[in-house]
């Protein structure tokens, strides 16, 4: 062979590896995609793990905006350009099912969670959440206020509402409510020291270290605290729907075990 053939043979090579690379380039940014997620805000540190996860395997990555759920099903429905909603009760699952805005078949549950009484990590308050104890803590609140997610339309409050109803409490405290757009904020009311109790679900107590659980809700007080997901409505990526599917996958489990959330029945 030639020096000249030689020469060619390997500008022939280095052109298709050129070729194969720069194909390589196009499917890898053609593929991957950024997924707009509207997410309940005691989602934020286990979502935020698991997409991590979830980008390493795919490639995807996801924006996501957390806020109550109330407000983020409305956005939507305003036309919000989300791909996927994760809520934190059916009912405003069901509001964007009713006006289909939210792909029926996709829809989910992915996990459970628990309702609790948090104070500030230094109080010493103890408050027993029995039926029949409205006064004793409407008491313990002193002359401050009950930190709780707004119980007209957040799930946190609505929660809430329904279990210190349950325990013939609710009119005791009604009053004396603080209330916040979301349950992050009455998180953050307690933790700053601002109220002195507050109500919130399990995993945002774990997320918290200013704060401690004086007392959980009895299962029995409230309904069933389940993590809905779906689809939104329109053309959904397909990266979307692995997202999805990862979120309920056995894969996904121990985050979410991680950050406090428990098995849930759809």
């Amino acid at each position: 062979m030639t020096t000249r053939q030689r020469a060619h043979n390997s500008f022939n090579v280095l052109r298709g590896l050129l070729i194969a690379a720069a194909t390589l380039i196009v499917t890898s940014s053609t593929y991957a995609a950024e997924i707009t997620v509207f997410a309940a805000a005691s989602l934020k540190e286990s979502l935020d793990e698991q997409i991590k996860a979830f980008s390493a395997k795919s490639g995807h990555t996801a924006r996501v905006a957390y806020a109550g759920s109330n407000a983020l099903a409305k956005q939507i429905e305003a036309g919000a350009p989300a791909e996927l909603f994760i809520a934190a009760d059916e009912e405003w699952m069901d509001y964007l099912a009713a006006r289909k805005l939210i792909i029926a078949a996709s829809r989910r549950v992915l996990v459970g969670n628990e309702l609790v009484l948090i104070a500030p990590v230094d109080s010493k308050v103890v408050v027993a959440l029995t039926a029949g104890r409205g006064a004793a803590l409407r008491e313990a609140l002193g002359e401050g206020r009950l930190a709780v997610a707004n119980p007209d339309t957040v799930p946190a409050g609505k929660y809430a509402r329904v279990a210190l109803t349950t325990l013939d409490a609710w009119r005791a405290v009604e009053s004396r409510l603080a209330r916040s757009d979301n349950v992050r904020s009455a998180l953050a009311f307690v933790a700053r020291g601002e109220a002195p109790l507050g109500i919130v679900y399990r995993t945002d107590a774990i997320a918290e270290p200013r704060v401690r659980v004086v007392a959980a809700f009895s299962v029995a007080s409230h309904p069933p605290i389940a993590y809905r997901a779906a689809l939104v409505a329109g053309k959904p990526s397909a990266a979307a729907t692995e997202l999805l599917d990862y979120l309920g996958s056995a894969a996904a489990q121990p985050v979410w075990q991680k950050h406090g959330f428990r098995a849930a029945k759809p």
